[in-house]
């Protein structure tokens, strides 16, 4: 009895002392689809890690930058692991904020897409790794294209959105002739809107660094896009983003989307679309010129410098992004919706072509955007959809306030730019980019 008593006292001990040795993780994201999938696979890593655990706090894309920002820039240690983008990582890691990514033998960097690796890169060492890639381009209603005879073509302009999005507008029936995003922040609303201003022919900055904000580009660029919304879009689309439109589209609710090609594998997946059938691809629409109407993105795992738990962190962001990982979402959820525009690999694979009806399309897009010449007149600037300067968060905000302030028509589109271009101004003058 006392042997009994003493062995389970001893592998009491001992259990409890292997519970107190798991490594948690703390792992922020955001809540698009992707990500929900990923956490829905959190068992088979700790089940190949079990010294491991993972926790996750996953948010709304304006919370998550928010909370990651405060925490690596103040070295709070909250996270373990962030996904965060193409914007923050290479200022991030030039400050020293960030780990750099070590990648096991089966990772293969050379399969990673070109231009989303240089993104996520510093001086040619990775310091986030790509959960996964895109551009934008144009989600349609093939169906309803047909029904009233409105063609549209691989490459469409504007002006071809908004003659579709009219012709299909039916809000008595429930169906709105465009879905975009409205709400604001620099990664939201000002995603569009920054390809908007780019194929109009406009920019953010100028050689000199002044914002030009409140020129000829932008007036025409956000006076398009608020009269087309008010006409052909649904109610309230001012606090809708990538994940609100979603659901409208797969509901069968809009016409037309022009947002993220990541949406591609949703809109397409029978399990969660209502259109899978119905839906076609064109490519970002163009107004004076193809510059810049497609932006360039990636959700990406990075480490803070601030972790204690580098080892077990880097194995996290080595196993949720490699070849592995997409191959057990394949064979658990199907390749529809496997993350993609991060490998190469997964654009060849013939299960993938198979189901894709986007692929192609969006693996052209991505090769195709141009960070460093995505604007008609020069600028100094890094980025298509954002500038990779450390003000650009702050200045995008604040416009991105404004744009939406008049969207729903608490003001005027010139009275919107005018504030913004206040804003910007004041925020490069204090950054010392001019007097």
């Amino acid at each position: 009895m006392k042997l009994k008593t003493s062995l389970a006292f001893i592998f009491g001990i001992a259990s409890a002392s292997a519970g107190f040795a798991q490594t948690e993780l703390v792992i922020a994201t955001v809540n698009n689809r992707q990500m929900i999938e990923m956490q829905k696979h959190t068992a088979a890593f700790e089940q190949i890690n079990p010294d491991i655990k993972l926790k996750w706090v996953t948010l709304d894309e304006g919370s998550l930058r928010a909370r990651v920002t405060t925490d690596i820039a103040t070295k709070g240690g909250q996270f373990d692991v962030m996904t965060i983008g193409m914007y923050e990582t290479p200022i991030w890691a030039k400050k020293g904020w960030l780990k750099e990514i070590k990648t096991d033998a089966a990772y293969d960097v050379s399969d990673l897409l070109p231009p989303i690796r240089a993104g996520l890169s510093l001086d040619g060492k990775l310091f986030a790794s790509p959960f996964y890639g895109e551009s934008s381009f144009t989600m349609y209603r093939a169906d309803l294209a047909q029904a009233v005879g409105a063609n549209l073509p691989e490459q469409p302009t504007w002006e071809q959105i908004k003659e579709f999005a009219a012709k299909v507008n039916d809000p008595a029936k429930g169906m709105y002739g465009i879905c975009l995003r409205g709400k604001p922040g620099w990664g939201d609303n000002m995603a569009l809107l920054s390809t908007m201003v780019n194929t109009n022919g406009g920019q953010w900055f100028d050689m000199a660094w002044k914002p030009q904000i409140d020129t000829k580009p932008w007036h025409e660029a956000i006076s398009f896009y608020v009269d087309l919304m008010k006409k052909y879009g649904p109610p309230g689309a001012s606090a809708n983003s990538f994940n609100e439109n979603l659901a409208l589209f797969v509901e069968g609710k809009c016409g037309i989307w022009v947002d993220a090609t990541s949406a591609g594998g949703s809109v397409t997946d029978p399990k969660f679309s209502k259109v899978t059938e119905k839906v076609a691809f064109a490519k970002a629409p163009t107004a004076v010129t193809p510059k810049g109407a497609g932006w360039l993105w990636s959700w990406a795992l990075a480490i803070p410098e601030s972790t204690r738990k580098e080892a077990a962190a880097q194995k996290f962001v080595n196993w949720a992004t490699s070849k592995d990982y997409i191959k057990l979402v394949a064979k658990e959820s199907g390749w529809v919706v496997v993350p993609t525009g991060n490998r190469i690999s997964t654009y060849d694979t013939p299960e993938y072509k198979q189901v894709s009806k986007f692929g192609d399309m969006e693996r052209k897009a991505i090769l195709a955007a141009n960070p460093t010449d995505s604007t008609l007149p020069k600028s100094p600037y890094i980025g298509v959809q954002f500038a990779a300067i450390p003000e650009f968060q702050a200045i995008g905000i604040a416009v991105g306030q404004q744009m939406s302030a008049a969207l729903s028509g608490k003001v005027t589109v010139d009275a919107a730019l005018k504030t913004a271009q206040v804003a910007a101004d004041r925020e490069m003058k204090k950054a010392g980019y001019y007097k």
